[in-house]
């Protein structure tokens, strides 16, 4: 894919509302990072098929993005206490991150030098890194520690600087830990790039993992990552919504590595033919059911957005304090989701979502989706442990994860498809699929950058 000078291509937008016209009537100031827009056309040229479904196009991936590019391992608090292991695993591929000092998290390629057996295959504190085959053993900073029999292994000694564990760089941001295994990349700062900007007020730091599901799907890990980068499918996937969701005014940004959409709630559809009242539109945005009253009576003069952002505000305020009187509306009502490429989606304000998606194991037709749920906590209080993760098999339902409340329905729509998407992929006569120019954007930004990393000598 080639980037082109924006021109008229891709400058169709939906008649209803614009995001911005829908910010002027907000009842607080807006924040600087909500007026930030940042678009220009990509291109209109179709991704080729090949991407989704070729073992070819898989083991590219693995050497020319996998092997190179800056990509979220885990939470710092995973690995909270000095000792604490997380295995990273991507592809054939598998790295252990250690809390080797209060103060340092460094990250190891997982193998033992001895015999080549995987070092740790589960997440625990350790005081050392022993190999359970022979029993070599190295510090938790990969220098090496014990060798049984040593007097067997004199060359060994000798060459010991070549049994130091091989280690691959670490950067920090946002309370993640990213782990790049190219020792010539660039760094993690210009890899980010404005990103930091976005969340300044949104310290995703400071928030605690409270969720961890993660769930195997017969597909590609593209096809089910791009299900969650735009609100195109709304109207087909989630009719429930529309009458509260202004899915096609939906604001696409993008920038460097990364991507924004804003997708706005206490707005309707344009799709409708009809114009929803502001109960009926508050009623979609809190996933009323037919058969159940109201969760709030809508006021006279009162808008759903108003009603949305007022209990958002009480919600938060036992918890961050009166900072949520200085905060707009939208900042409680909107979807704001970002993707940082690869294969990260953390969303923005006090919305707790975030994603990975990533292939499983070394499967170019199956992949996992993770949903964590990063929430604001009171110090005062402390900050919960960070919970494990939780995984849902191929055939498992989202309900059965309940911990993600109403979500897991939503999420039980949007895959749904994602097994046909696959199949359907292997049969299609079409060498390429064709995106949106705009609503698309999320997914042609990655296509583009995915390009430019294939492309790569």
């Amino acid at each position: 894919m080639t980037m082109v000078e924006p021109n008229r291509k891709g400058q169709g937008r939906s008649p209803g509302i614009t995001y911005q016209q829908l910010l002027d009537t907000d009842s607080h100031p807006v924040p600087e990072v909500l007026r930030w827009q940042s678009w220009s056309f990509i291109d209109d040229t179709d991704v080729p098929v090949s991407r989704y479904t070729s073992r070819e196009f898989h083991e590219l991936e693995k050497e020319k993005l996998w092997k190179r590019v800056w990509q979220m391992a885990c939470r710092e608090d995973d690995v909270p206490n000095v000792g604490d292991t997380c295995v990273y695993d991507i592809c054939d591929m598998s790295i252990l991150v250690v809390r080797s000092a209060p103060d340092t998290i460094q990250a190891f390629w997982n193998v033992c030098l001895h015999r080549g057996r995987i070092l740790r295959e589960e997440d625990a504190n350790v005081t050392e890194l022993r190999c359970a085959f022979h029993g070599f053993c190295w510090n938790l900073n990969g220098s090496l520690k014990q060798v049984p029999c040593e007097w067997d292994f004199p060359h060994v000694e000798e060459r010991k600087d070549e049994f130091q564990l091989p280690e691959v760089k670490v950067g920090l941001w946002g309370g993640f830990v990213f782990i790049n295994m190219d020792p010539n990349c660039e760094s993690f700062e210009s890899f980010l790039g404005n990103l930091p900007w976005h969340f300044k007020d949104w310290d995703l730091a400071n928030r605690a993992k409270t969720v961890h599901v993660a769930r195997i799907f017969p597909a590609n890990w593209k096809a089910v990552q791009e299900a969650f980068m735009e609100a195109y499918h709304v109207v087909a996937t989630h009719p429930q919504l529309l009458a509260g969701f202004g899915d096609s005014n939906s604001q696409y940004d993008w920038e460097g590595n990364f991507s924004r959409a804003i997708s706005p709630n206490g707005t309707p559809s344009p799709h409708l033919n009809w114009v929803p009242t502001e109960q009926e539109m508050f009623d979609a945005m809190s996933d009323r059911r037919l058969d159940e009253d109201p969760f709030v009576v809508i006021p006279e003069g009162m808008t759903a957005r108003d009603v949305s952002a007022a209990g958002s505000r009480e919600m938060w305020r036992p918890i961050v304090g009166d900072r949520v009187d200085r905060m707009a509306d939208a900042e409680f009502n909107e979807a704001i989701y970002y993707t940082l490429f690869p294969n990260l989606h953390p969303w923005g304000a006090f919305n707790r979502i975030c994603y990975r998606f990533r292939p499983y194991g070394d499967r170019h037709d199956m992949s996992i989706m993770e949903c964590m749920y990063l929430t604001p906590y009171n110090p005062e209080e402390g900050k919960p442990a960070a919970v494990p993760i939780h995984w849902l098999g191929e055939d498992s339902d989202w309900t059965e994860a309940t911990e993600l409340g109403n979500l897991a329905r939503v999420f039980n729509q949007d895959t749904f498809n994602l097994p046909k998407v696959q199949r359907g992929l292997k049969s299609m006569q079409k060498p390429g699929v064709t995106l949106a120019n705009y609503q698309e954007t999320k997914i042609r930004h990655f296509h583009w950058l995915l390009s430019k990393w294939i492309d790569r000598p």
